[in-house]
């Protein structure tokens, strides 16, 4: 019988490094690529600029786009190979919580939940953090023109939201890594140290189809 392939999601604050180790992983775990498209919202630029104003928005948008290439994409990808994502669906609820309130926010997680019934889970989902210095120096380093004014202050926030939920979560395995010290773009062991310990987790468990 042919084992069934895995989804592996990839998580973490902004500037922590999702999208890079997700690529650098695909080919040593024979996986498809799933990447958030974060470029597309309209509203991305202006909620930097302006959180209160423009944070419904901005979080309503990245839902329906989440939903509908999650819906699509994973069960898509996962017939024929294994994935690795570069965000999980539960994401939402982190920015959520840290930019909504009040009605928007009981709203928002109705839908969210509603929507999400429809995401499969991760087999695994892959926490990376680092230090709130560590992440504003990578966010300058890669220098996307949104994210230039973002504050210390919010990357800290979000980073304490970010472990809050995930210390929190039980809905998949956690895998949590420490990328402080890590060079995952100039040292390739730092990758494949990566990938032995993703390899020591997927064996506790069998793989089999996640669903909420």
């Amino acid at each position: 019988m042919k084992p069934a392939h895995f989804y592996i999601a990839i998580e973490g604050v902004i500037g922590v490094g999702k999208t890079t180790l997700a690529r650098l992983l695909r080919d040593r775990f024979d996986a498809a690529l799933l990447l958030e498209v974060f470029e597309e919202n309209p509203f991305l630029a202006r909620f930097y600029q302006d959180r209160e104003r423009y944070a419904f928005q901005t979080q309503t948008f990245f839902l329906l786009s989440r939903y509908q290439q999650q819906h699509e994409a994973i069960p898509h990808a996962l017939a024929t190979q294994n994935l690795f994502s570069d965000y999980t669906f539960d994401k939402n609820k982190i920015f959520a919580r840290l930019t909504l309130s009040g009605d928007e926010l009981e709203m928002y997680e109705r839908v969210q939940d509603t929507l999400g019934a429809r995401i499969p889970l991760p087999n695994l989902v892959v926490y990376l953090r680092a230090e709130v210095e560590c992440l504003m120096t990578r966010i300058a380093a890669r220098d996307r023109s949104y994210e230039r004014t973002m504050e210390r202050e919010y990357i800290a926030a979000l980073a304490q939201a970010y472990d809050a939920y995930f210390n929190a979560y039980h809905a998949s395995p956690v895998l949590k890594i420490e990328t402080t010290e890590l060079d995952i773009v100039r040292q390739p062991q730092d990758v494949e140290r990566i990938a032995e310990l993703i390899r020591a987790k997927m064996a506790e468990t069998p793989i089999q189809a996640r669903w909420l």
